[in-house]
């Protein structure tokens, strides 16, 4: 494993690991037993980051995901960086999503969330602290404010962003710097790439979420998929049955491009972000320990230059389908 720094002096893996699915979004969860031990093999493995979220769990625990990851953590606590995030709640499904995303970044609310999660994650400090989604009644100048104050009363030691474009991280980070922008980005969604120079001035980490189109780029998925209950992938337009004609030849060509780097699939999406930029820290997800190696490993390919220029090249001649831009955001249900 390779480490780099987000941010100015947040040193973590090169590639960390997406916490969520263990508890939440795929289907019924996984054994807590199994996961707490696919942690500590992932933690021997050279993982220090590690991804969660206050509102990741299932409807009889909503924030099973912080607990999870908390006890698996606690024999580690001082090698491993724990991001987790505030300010988002669900509501009902919708025809076209799983379910409505309920911001509220409220000051009070905060507060209330930062206690909360320090407790189910059992420690007395949360290394990365996000704002889940931006909260369309609270200026995110004020979000900062607070972040500054928890950094000072030592609850935060870092705090980033989500789901953001520049204006959002220009006006939080003259508040109070920000380490780390979390957004969507793979080889299927290149929009993020726009905030580069942004991110290069201000001296912030980028941490993409779906590094691999939430697995489709594993290439496991190339046929159509039936997908369980309380699984988000039945909604995402990259499994579809009208998608896979129009996705064959870009799953061909990293077929053929890892093959002949002698990798696999998933490794050549994530080492072609790691290798693009010395900032860039994907965490993708697995509940199973064979693919968080795997993925692991991807921070020991090397890509030259003219490499990632090429596959850059490929990709913008390739047709593809779209993907899941996440649930809509409603203040109120």
């Amino acid at each position: 494993m390779r480490y780099r720094m987000l941010g100015e002096d947040l040193k973590v893996s090169a590639v960390g690991l997406g916490c969520m699915g263990m508890s939440h979004a795929y289907g019924a969860p996984a054994d807590e037993g199994e996961m707490t031990d696919l942690i500590a093999k992932a933690v021997d493995a050279g993982y220090t980051l590690f991804d969660t979220a206050e509102s990741y769990g299932t409807d009889q625990d909503p924030h099973a995901n912080e607990r999870l990851v908390g006890r698996a953590l606690k024999p580690y606590r001082h090698q491993v960086v724990i991001a987790t995030k505030f300010g988002i709640s669900f509501g009902k499904a919708g025809a076209s999503a799983p379910h409505t995303v309920i911001p509220d970044s409220r000051p009070e609310t905060i507060r209330r969330a930062v206690d909360g999660s320090l407790e189910r994650l059992g420690t007395d400090y949360i290394d990365l602290y996000y704002q889940h989604r931006q909260d369309p009644d609270v200026p995110v100048e004020e979000v900062a404010g607070v972040m500054a104050d928890l950094i000072r009363e030592g609850k935060i030691r870092h705090w980033g962003l989500s789901a953001v474009g520049e204006d959002i991280i220009r006006r939080a980070d003259k508040v109070c710097h920000v380490t780390a922008v979390q957004n969507r980005y793979s080889m299927m969604y290149r929009d993020t790439e726009k905030l580069f120079p942004v991110l290069e001035e201000l001296h912030i980490g980028l941490v993409p979420f779906s590094p691999m189109a939430n697995g489709f780029l594993t290439g496991k998925y190339a046929k159509v998929h039936q997908f369980g209950p309380g699984d988000y992938r039945a909604y995402m337009p990259q499994f579809t049955a009208e998608s896979e004609a129009e996705n064959r030849r870009l799953l061909q060509y990293l077929q053929d491009t890892a093959a002949a780097k002698g990798i696999t699939d998933a490794q050549l999406s994530l080492a072609w972000m790691i290798c693009k930029k010395p900032y860039i820290v994907p965490i993708p997800g697995s509940t199973k320990l064979a693919r968080v190696l795997e993925n692991g490993g991807a921070a020991d390919v090397l890509l030259t230059p003219e490499e990632v220029a090429g596959i850059d090249k490929a990709l913008d001649a390739l047709p593809m389908s779209a993907v899941f831009g996440g649930s809509p955001v409603r203040k109120t249900e």
